[in-house]
């Protein structure tokens, strides 16, 4: 072949592909596409994760409360291992206000923070006795107010034990929504503002569930699993973490790399296995 015959074979090949990047890089995404594309990786997400749930194990809104300010700065799966014993102690609001600190503290101390944690849960306890009769309220205005409450906790406690829907921006959120370009926001409050304006009201929950069981199973922070990502075709940032197939795979986590998920008492239909309890192997 010639020379020419070449030439021509690059510019329809090589070329082409140079263009279409071309384009995608002068003309930005609008708007209205971006909420298209949102919404389809939600969509598709369900499909992925259709057990998509709370990672942490609760019985009631108390339990979920507890268990979710005992779950900053550690994972879902050491709550999980440590609430057994802290519910079987304290099994109400009034038992935890009137609890010893220092024998809260040895409980919780797997956790991490134990001693802020506890007067995070004995002061929530306290103030549920003391305000709302024993009672988690059902409203975002006065469970913010409860020591070691922030929105963040408000939402996961509103979405899971009251059926109020709420989008819940923890940093697995925060990281996936921001690699999807869905916001260019830092602030976590800016964030949730953002997102609520792409979803309807009612998909918030769920949302919130599937976001982030794909950020903690697949869109990890340091290095994403992207060759064994099913929504690559809708990624803006598909490629910066491993694109090999076979070692993408590797890198999987819970059941999705085949081990046991962060909660000792999944929910029917999960399709992992429950975490081992505090102190036992596998």
């Amino acid at each position: 072949m010639s020379a020419e015959g070449n030439s021509a074979v690059g510019e329809h090949g090589v070329s082409k592909q140079a263009k279409a990047a071309n384009r995608k890089a002068v003309k930005p995404e609008s708007r209205l596409a971006m909420v298209r594309r949102a919404r389809k990786i939600n969509r598709e997400l369900a499909e992925v994760f259709p057990y998509a749930h709370p990672e942490l194990d609760f019985r009631n809104p108390f339990e979920l409360l507890v268990a979710t300010v005992l779950s900053a700065q550690t994972t879902d799966l050491r709550v999980n291992q440590t609430t057994p014993a802290l519910f079987a102690k304290y099994p109400t609001p009034e038992d935890l206000a009137a609890a010893v600190p220092e024998e809260v503290e040895e409980l919780i101390r797997p956790t991490g923070f134990f001693r802020a944690k506890t007067k995070s849960i004995m002061g929530l306890a306290a103030a549920l006795r003391d305000d709302f009769g024993g009672e988690v309220p059902g409203r975002l205005d006065d469970l913010v107010k409860l020591p070691g409450v922030g929105r963040k906790t408000a939402f996961v406690v509103l979405g899971n034990a009251f059926g109020v829907p709420g989008i819940t921006v923890d940093t697995h959120f925060m990281r996936l929504v921001r690699r999807w370009r869905w916001t260019e926001q830092e602030d976590p409050v800016k964030i949730e503002a953002e997102i609520a304006t792409i979803f309807p009201k009612s998909e918030w929950t769920m949302l919130s569930h599937r976001v982030i069981f794909h950020g903690r199973r697949i869109c990890h922070a340091r290095k994403p699993a992207c060759g064994a990502c099913p929504i690559t075709h809708l990624c803006p940032s598909y490629g910066e973490g491993e694109t090999d197939p076979e070692k993408a795979r590797k890198l999987l986590k819970y059941e999705m790399g085949g081990f046991p998920g962060q909660r000792l008492d999944p929910p029917p239909g999960y399709p992992g296995r429950p975490a081992p309890p505090l102190g036992a192997s596998g």
